[in-house]
């Protein structure tokens, strides 16, 4: 086991560590699998908004908000991490954030809309940042030959967490719902074991998870380290150019991206506004769709490292239209369940995918400053996929089958723009 290991991790880097890292994903999953898919989203559209025609929008309006706020800041973040060494640093600071901003939407009610527009905001910013930040650890923890298995590790335990979160949210929804309670009293206690289950996982990457970056020299403090930060993230723009497969993977993940941000912002909604299911059956969905984006990132973590990352991502790209016509097709419980099984092992396998490609890709000196593009990317793609749903529902007048049609052709530009990317030609130039 151990001359296994030597052979996935870097010099110096355990077990332990590897699991305080993935525990960062246990909790981040918490937080999309009940507030951005299962709990919050659908509640918002029904309850908060009393399901007007503009609600869908209103929460792809409010998403894309946040992303835009984290596009535009991720970079920055990531270059003043790396010129202090202090990416640990801002991943506890961002956890806690995420910790009170997502306990503070138990405050939301039915009618409070713009209190919810502008908590989902907040919270989902300090997850993005997280996520960012997170990923950032990765190329330091594994081998490059080895960065889809650890990939697909953090992945895979990232919806363990999500399901044990999701777990417990249930149990409470079906008990006070056996008590006569409606979404407005059960709704605000599931944000609450949410944040409480973030904050407990959070403290296990804080204690096990180490910074290896070290301070770069006569880095400047206070606002010239902004100014300095700004400049540097200009200069990253530019000097990404110099790397072109990481450029063409980059317009890839804000291609795909998008659709896997519409499964994750819209599948409850779409469950309960066109399919019909009732809260606790979408509950019980999104807990199967996590046990299958589990062992898909499982699967695919090993299995990519061995046929190539490259085309791990495009079987998985393909899984994704498939996944797209059956959703569209379906009349009924059954073939949506389908689907959504479908969904979740591609959301496993393309987002471990995805992440370990982008790690072979970058220059290892600049770390979280190209995690910080890749988050820009991945932020483009959050406001493009779930915005063009949202559009489109309002203006058809809640056509949500065409709507998830659109998120088909978003996968197929994946597709193409994957065909450009030549991995041994990128991992060659970063290294250089």
């Amino acid at each position: 086991m151990k001359s296994d290991l030597a052979n996935v991790l870097n010099p110096g880097v355990c077990r332990r560590e590897v699991f305080g890292w993935a525990m960062f994903d246990f909790a981040n999953s918490g937080y999309t699998t009940v507030v951005l898919t299962a709990v919050f989203a659908a509640y918002f559209v029904g309850a908060v908004a009393g399901g007007a025609p503009w609600a869908t929008f209103a929460w792809t309006a409010a998403l894309s908000a946040s992303h835009l706020i984290v596009m535009l800041s991720m970079p920055v973040i990531g270059a003043w991490a790396d010129r202090h060494g202090a990416k640990k640093r801002a991943l506890l600071w961002v956890a806690a954030g995420s910790v009170v901003s997502t306990a503070a939407l138990a405050m939301v009610g039915p009618g409070a809309v713009a209190l919810g527009v502008a908590l989902i905001i907040l919270s989902n910013v300090f997850f993005a940042w997280g996520e960012s930040l997170a990923a950032a650890f990765l190329p330091e923890l594994a081998r490059p030959a080895a960065m889809g298995r650890v990939s697909g590790w953090g992945w895979a335990l990232g919806y363990a967490g999500g399901m044990l979160t999701l777990g417990l949210c249930l149990a409470h929804v079906l008990s006070a719902q056996a008590a006569g309670q409606g979404a407005a009293s059960f709704v605000p206690v599931t944000m609450l074991i949410t944040a409480g289950m973030f904050g407990a996982a959070a403290v296990v990457t804080a204690v096990l998870l180490r910074e290896r970056a070290v301070p770069q020299p006569a880095a400047p403090g206070g606002a010239a380290s902004l100014a300095r930060a700004w400049h540097d993230l200009r200069r990253t723009w530019r000097d990404a150019r110099q790397y072109p497969d990481l450029v063409w993977m980059l317009a890839c993940t804000v291609a795909y991206q998008g659709g896997v941000a519409v499964a994750i912002a819209l599948a409850a909604i779409y469950a309960e506004q066109v399919v019909g299911f009732a809260p606790q059956e979408t509950m019980a969905l999104i807990f199967v769709l996590n046990i299958a984006a589990m062992l898909g990132a499982l699967a695919f973590g090993h299995w990519q490292d061995a046929i190539g990352h490259r085309r791990a991502l495009a079987i998985t790209l393909v899984g994704w239209v498939a996944t797209c016509l059956l959703a569209a097709a379906s009349t009924d419980k059954a073939v949506f369940w389908g689907a959504a099984t479908l969904a979740g092992v591609c959301m496993g396998s393309s987002q471990s995918a995805g992440r370990a490609m982008v790690g072979l890709l970058v220059p290892p000196a600049r770390l979280a400053e190209f995690f910080g593009l890749w988050s820009f990317a991945t932020r483009v793609a959050s406001i493009l996929g779930p915005l063009t749903y949202g559009a489109i529902t309002w203006a058809t007048g809640g056509n949500h089958r065409l709507a998830i049609l659109s998120t088909a052709a978003l996968f197929v530009a994946g597709l193409w723009l994957l065909s450009r990317v030549d991995m041994a030609r990128g991992q060659a130039r970063a290294v250089r």
